[in-house]
């Protein structure tokens, strides 16, 4: 006797969230055949319950948004100060959410029909795409430390055979575990799996690649989509009028703008900080004498202050006629336009697809902000954007890859090598006669 008031319990939200959406009656009906996931239960702190009851829902939502969005930042400081590998770390512990969300909404829309090994299949892939992108990057950047150890100079020589058979046995349980009355859903799911892979694990491998090229190019990124995310949400929260898209009905011109100027301004003023440190700028290496990571170097001509003549309109409006700025804060201005003008497209997409759906949020993981998904859904679009600029416009040549790979050579190899390179240098006059001589 109690399935149907669970029923009518279950029901009234999602009715109260398609009006909350704006949803029209037309877009219900054309999505009237999209089963409806399960909507999860508000789980605010009861503290903050308490302490927030006087409020409206409206002031409610602001107080308890700002409250843990300062609780992330703070996490954010004190996992930046535990090091690069703690980052790592965390990178993957999102990377498994975000996926584990997506693959739960799909789970939760056609877990009625059954279908045979769907989850397994989905964690499976999963497990061969992460063994496939993070067997690159040991291989890429800890060479010396593969080639000590037998196992895994094997593992290295065979890692691209070994993740396509992997990929293969998943590929054959997925024909095997085809049922004849289901097979187009199947399929569906087959390739949600897939671009949910495309879109977590492919952008969180890029992440750590841009951490390998120095923590600014992690934390820089980063801290400009949480900037114009909060900086959009305070102009729209005090001055929003003008809708922007339909996708999101929240979001306003007022505060893509203001996010947009303040987002370019923090990035500014972020990278002249972080530009003088040491710590932060260094490439992510890893020593192979002390068997650890290590942030030392002497800094590129991107991170050594060097002065700037303004422009004439500039030097009318400030007085000043020369500044003097890193190169990075420069490239900063792009990566701050990106995240504040293309970055928010990210957050459109996921809305997009959670009204597909009919669902607010993906997960109700934090409080006020929804699932990892819903927080992280303009990251990845920006993570790819940072790998992309720093293969276009920063990174050059790498002489210790060079080396390593040098060294990985037979012997006779190498002194073919060493020749060519001494003929070529001889002839370019770079080596003195006597050195020739020898």
């Amino acid at each position: 006797g109690t399935e149907p008031a669970e029923r009518v319990q279950v029901d009234r939200p999602q009715t109260l969230r398609g009006e909350k959406d704006g949803m029209s009656d037309t877009e219900s009906k054309v999505d009237s055949g999209v089963p409806e996931v399960p909507v999860p239960p508000d789980d605010t702190p009861e503290v903050l319950n308490k302490a927030l009851s006087g409020l409206s829902s409206r002031w409610k939502n602001w107080w308890v948004r700002g409250i843990l969005t300062l609780a992330m930042i703070f996490f954010f400081f004190f996992i930046v100060y535990l090091g690069p590998i703690v980052l790592m770390v965390i990178v993957l512990c999102v990377q498994i959410k975000c996926f584990q969300e997506i693959i739960t909404i799909g789970y939760s829309v056609y877990h009625s029909y059954d279908l045979p090994w769907f989850r397994t299949l989905s964690w499976y892939f999963l497990l061969c795409v992460n063994y496939f992108f993070y067997g690159e990057t040991v291989t890429d950047y800890f060479f010396t430390l593969v080639q000590r150890e037998e196992p895994l100079r094997i593992l290295s020589r065979y890692h691209r055979f070994i993740s396509f058979a992997l990929y293969v046995i998943g590929f054959c349980m997925f024909v095997l575990s085809l049922v004849k009355k289901h097979y187009r859903l199947q399929f569906y799911m087959f390739g949600w799996t897939h671009v949910t892979l495309l879109i977590v694990v492919t952008q969180s491998h890029l992440i750590i690649h841009n951490l390998f090229e120095g923590m600014i190019w992690f934390i820089v990124p980063i801290s400009c989509v949480i900037c114009n995310d909060i900086m959009a949400y305070m102009f729209g929260f005090f001055f929003g009028r003008t809708p922007l898209i339909k996708l999101s009905p929240k979001k306003t011109w007022e505060g893509f703008i203001g996010g947009f100027f303040s987002t370019i301004v923090f990035g500014i003023l972020l990278s002249y900080v972080m530009a003088s440190y040491r710590y932060f700028v260094c490439p992510v290496e890893f020593n192979n004498d002390s068997n650890s990571f290590q942030v030392d170097c002497e800094p590129s001509e991107l991170f050594q202050l060097q002065e700037y003549v303004l422009p004439s309109i500039l030097e009318s409006a400030t007085g000043w006629t020369t500044v003097r700025l890193y190169p990075f804060q420069i490239h900063s201005i792009a990566l701050s336009s990106f995240a504040s003008i293309v970055g928010p497209f990210g957050g459109f997409f996921a809305s997009g697809f959670k009204r597909a759906f009919k669902i607010k949020d993906f997960a109700n993981t934090i409080p006020g902000h929804g699932g990892i998904m819903d927080r992280f859904d303009c990251q990845y679009l920006m993570a790819t954007f940072v790998n992309v600029y720093i293969a276009s416009f920063i990174r050059g040549p790498n002489p210790t890859k060079v080396i390593q790979q040098l060294l990985a050579l037979r012997f006779d190899q190498q002194l073919h090598i060493f020749n060519s390179l001494k003929a070529h240098l001889t002839e370019k006059g770079l080596l003195p006669a006597a050195e020739v001589a020898a």
